[in-house]
């Protein structure tokens, strides 16, 4: 697990201090070794910052130069030796997986990536053929992106490592910004940035010395779902299979040569993993969670509970307002492109107590993916099909009145309503769903489930609205559509939300993640599963319940599903306040994201002054971005 950067100039010669500096913007996600490379021509330089997991010794200092060929590489292929195996004509002098890559790359040429199991993101130079390779994963764990203009090529793992090349170009994406509104992130492979953009997971790129970028998939989750078949077997056949191929990627992921721990939540999908792997460890697991000290957000305890059920070395942190205030001065350094899920600072903050113990840190990310996991699954597969068959006439009608409901209220008087009894974060939920009233198919229903803002209010905020999710042109099929919900998501949120939120987090406090429910042997093999045994009647992720229920009571784990976000639509009323206040004010923030000044100062007069609802995370947004504008723009 590394930070990469590298240059590939037909202007001018590559100047090793000025690569350094590129490579040291990112020191925190490498802090054990540095080192360079710079070619006998002098138009290409690449630099890496090593966090040492496997082979500690020097022999794992990167770039990597063997027979013609130069590699810099951030991530872990977990399969390294047995790919090794496969290679019984090359020698290998070290214990890394880096030179199992080069050399894999030499025999097989771009197949070799077929052979990887794990998260990558590497570069690689051809110094015969002056050709530059880059490379990401399948989910797109690893960040990688580039940048072209005016005869300069740029690649690096964060966005601030450009900063320093001289003659950057800052110019906004006018259609990232719409992206972000909407959503909080920006997904490959939009970047704020006019001329940077994010490689897309499964993606090759090749540069020729004219600096002609060339992208070749070779892999997707969009291929995966449709080429997949519905598996006919009985459950119990499935259940058994997919418990085998659950343990065998979670134990693939404890591949180290330094201390390896978990996240727990409490929840399913973590309380699983540990689970899995605790019952076939002989020492105790170590595991971390961050607590709240809000009712409503606070998994602390459920975590607690599972991880003295399950015998674990446990260990929690409590968030309080003093603990965020720390952190907000660097949130716009940890996520150097405009980033919304508040959710990034506690993950940061357990982050940060788990690598007092441990150098790795498995997530249980992308089970509510591939497993029927979200509550806009239920809603796109239930409830669209029977608004759908509503008049237009009468559906118009009901549109208007649903949209009347405060969520605020709603959520505080869930108690009285028994069909939203069990939602937690439902003003959030409802007013999703409000937008989604009047979608006209499946997908634009689920799009707009998925949204913090209807394409109407973007467009009230910046000159356009820009589609969140166009038509993939895959055909839904509706006998598996929970799967085909899933996919989208694994394009999009996974890669542009969560997977961000967890490398950020994780390489600020130089500790690994990975994320054992990504494998693509097992994403494949979910493609198969029927939805039914993923959402059966009103319970989500019901396989993996079945299989969790063999080790973890059921009465533990039953219990809303509560997310891992902070209260900031409390602290953004108090703590956040003038700030918050100071946005409308500020001119050169509004003008150079194309915002109307007149609905941002109305929608943030609304929140305050509680005058009519507002989503807060719509106000986080313009927090984040406002932050960011002052730490990279101006």
């Amino acid at each position: 697990m590394c930070r990469i950067v590298g240059i590939l100039n037909t202007q001018a010669p590559v100047q090793s201090a000025l690569l350094k500096r590129m490579r040291d913007t990112l020191n925190y996600g490498g802090p054990d070794a540095a080192d360079y490379y710079i070619n006998p021509g002098q138009q290409l330089g690449f630099g890496h910052r090593r966090l040492s997991i496997l082979d500690l010794s020097e022999k794992g200092t990167q770039p990597l130069r063997w027979n013609g060929l130069v590699i810099c590489y951030n991530g872990e292929i977990y399969n390294f030796a047995e790919i090794k195996s496969k290679m019984p004509a090359y020698k290998f002098t070290t214990g890394t997986d880096t030179e199992v890559i080069l050399k894999a790359f030499h025999k097989w040429g771009k197949d070799c990536v077929k052979h990887f199991r794990g998260m990558f993101a590497f570069a690689i130079w051809e110094e015969k053929n002056k050709k530059l390779l880059l490379c990401r994963d399948r989910i797109g764990v690893k960040p990688l992106y580039w940048y072209a203009k005016d005869g300069v090529f740029l690649f690096a793992s964060e966005l601030k490592a450009f900063h320093e090349f001289p003659g950057f170009d800052k110019t906004i994406n006018q259609n990232a910004v719409s992206l972000f509104l909407q959503q909080g992130y920006i997904s490959a492979p939009y970047c704020i940035f006019q001329f940077a953009h994010k490689l897309e997971p499964g993606y090759w790129l090749e540069i020729d010395h004219h600096l002609k970028p060339v992208k070749t998939k070779y892999w997707s989750a969009k291929q995966v779902y449709a080429s997949a078949k519905t598996d006919p077997r009985p459950e119990e056949e499935i259940v058994e299979e997919l418990e085998d191929k659950l343990l065998e990627s979670f134990q693939l992921r404890m591949v180290s040569d330094v201390p390896v721990g978990m996240f727990l939540s409490g929840g399913i999908d973590s309380t699983l993993v540990t689970a899995l792997l605790q019952k076939k460890s002989t020492q105790p697991s170590k595991t971390f969670t961050i607590g709240f000290d809000h009712p409503d957000r606070d998994e602390a305890p459920f975590a607690k509970e599972v991880a003295k059920h399950l015998e674990t070395d446990h260990s929690e942190f409590y968030c309080s307002e003093s603990a965020i205030t720390d952190v907000l001065p660097a949130f716009a350094d940890l996520y150097d492109e405009p980033f919304g899920d508040s959710s990034g600072i506690p993950t940061y903050l357990v982050s940060k107590l788990a690598v007092d113990q441990v150098k790795v840190s498995l997530s249980a990310d992308g089970a509510d993916e591939l497993f029927g996991g979200y509550a806009k699954y239920v809603a796109t597969k239930n409830f669209f099909s029977k608004i759908d068959k509503i008049p237009d006439r009468i559906r118009k009608g009901i549109g208007k009145l649903i949209n009347q409901v405060d969520p605020t209220w709603l959520d505080k008087n869930r108690n009285y309503f028994p069909v939203i009894r069990h939602y937690n974060d439902l003003d959030n939920k409802f007013s999703k769903l409000q937008n989604a009233f009047s979608a006209t198919d499946q997908h634009a229903f689920f799009n707009s489930a998925s949204s913090f803002m209807s394409a109407r209010q973007v467009a009230s905020f910046v000159p356009e609205h820009f589609p969140r999710y166009p038509k993939n042109g895959v055909k839904i099929d509706n006998n598996r559509l929970i799967s085909y919900l899933g996919m989208i998501d694994l394009q999009t949120y996974l890669e542009g939300d969560i997977m961000c939120k967890v490398d950020r987090a994780t390489m600020q406090n130089a500790l690994e993640g990975r994320e054992p429910f990504l494998d693509h042997h097992l994403i494949e093999f979910a493609m198969t599963i029927p939805d039914h045994l993923k959402i059966n009647g009103g319970t989500t992720k019901y396989l993996l319940r079945k299989i969790l229920y063999q080790y973890v009571p059921q009465e533990i784990m039953e219990r809303p599903k509560q997310g891992f976000a902070a209260p900031f639509g409390q602290w953004m009323r108090s703590i956040l306040k003038t700030e918050i206040l100071a946005i409308p004010e500020d001119s050169g923030f509004l003008k150079t994201f194309q915002l109307n000044p007149v609905t941002v100062q109305q929608v943030i007069t609304d929140f305050m002054e509680s005058r009519r609802y507002v989503n807060a995370s719509v106000i986080w947004f313009f927090y984040t971005l406002f932050r960011w504008y002052h730490r990279w723009i101006k």
